[in-house]
């Protein structure tokens, strides 16, 4: 992905400052479009790294593109969020220890506009007990099926978003979908097979292309959940818990099949364990 002016990207850590389109929000706020563009030599939790920085500072991710390069990994994102947050958001993402080379650029030109965007410029909560997120959530699919298996920076903003009574439901949902789509891509039908071969032919092979996971036992272990210790208390890995449902049959034709995660590092335990009883 390049900027769609014809220049080329600068070098080192600096950013160009072309304008693309400018929204303000309902509070005032300048909002920019950037793309930024990095080199690493480190693949493995780049994506996840930088855009936790992304979500800290306002930011919205709106797409991104990873591929090898001559110099290392190159990752291209391309994010929106409020122009008073950039020169910190670029600092942090220049400095940050996976980064070798940093660019910035905001293609195309544009002038402020008066039409609110769509996301609010920095965390919120949705009002009351409607079910706000239903329109998102349903939108977010395409993009996690789309980008697999980098897909937890998405999963981590809207869990951020949601309101507390439904962060649980929703992530489970949502997962238990993910978990049924990436089991008849990639893998045979669990209906012939004994829960204890599904978790070890299809629910372990499959969390393995997004965490770090063995098997202990009947137990699926994870070590790198990134859902744990981002302020909320209990068990708190409900995506993967119902990925694991949704690899296993728990969205089409085995509703009896209960997945428990037993022990969590968001509580203090070295692991995430889940359990699985039918």
């Amino acid at each position: 992905m390049s900027p769609t002016s014809g220049a080329g990207w600068g070098s080192g850590a600096t950013a160009r400052l072309r304008h693309d389109r400018i929204d303000i929000e309902p509070w005032g706020w300048l909002m920019v479009d950037v793309e930024f563009r990095v080199v690493s030599d480190r693949r493995e939790g780049l994506l996840l790294a930088l855009g936790q920085a992304v979500i800290a500072h306002g930011f919205t991710l709106l797409r991104q593109r990873m591929a090898g390069g001559e110099d290392g990994v190159v990752l291209t994102m391309l994010v929106r969020g409020p122009q008073r947050n950039l020169a910190t958001l670029e600092e942090c993402v220049a400095t940050h220890r996976l980064v070798s080379n940093f660019e910035a650029a905001r293609p195309g030109n544009a002038t402020p506009d008066d039409h609110p965007h769509p996301h609010a410029a920095m965390p919120s909560r949705c009002a009351g007990t409607t079910p706000c997120d239903s329109h998102r959530i349903e939108a977010l699919i395409p993009q996690l099926t789309r980008d697999y298996p980098n897909v937890f920076v998405p999963l981590l903003e809207l869990e951020r978003d949601l309101p507390d009574a439904q962060r649980e439901q929703a992530m489970r949902a949502l997962g238990e979908r993910i978990g049924a789509w990436v089991q008849a891509r990639d893998f045979v039908p669990v209906d012939a097979l004994s829960l204890g071969d599904a978790v070890r032919r299809v629910a372990l092979p499959a969390m393995r292309q997004i965490v770090q996971a063995q098997l202990h036992g009947d137990a699926l272990h994870i070590s790198d959940s990134p859902f744990c210790h981002r302020g909320d208390s209990g068990a708190c890995c409900h995506f993967l818990r119902g990925m694991l449902g949704g690899l296993l049959g728990g969205v089409h034709g085995s509703p009896m099949l209960h997945v428990a995660e037993t022990r969590c590092r968001n509580d203090g335990a070295d692991i995430c364990a889940f359990e699985f009883h039918a």
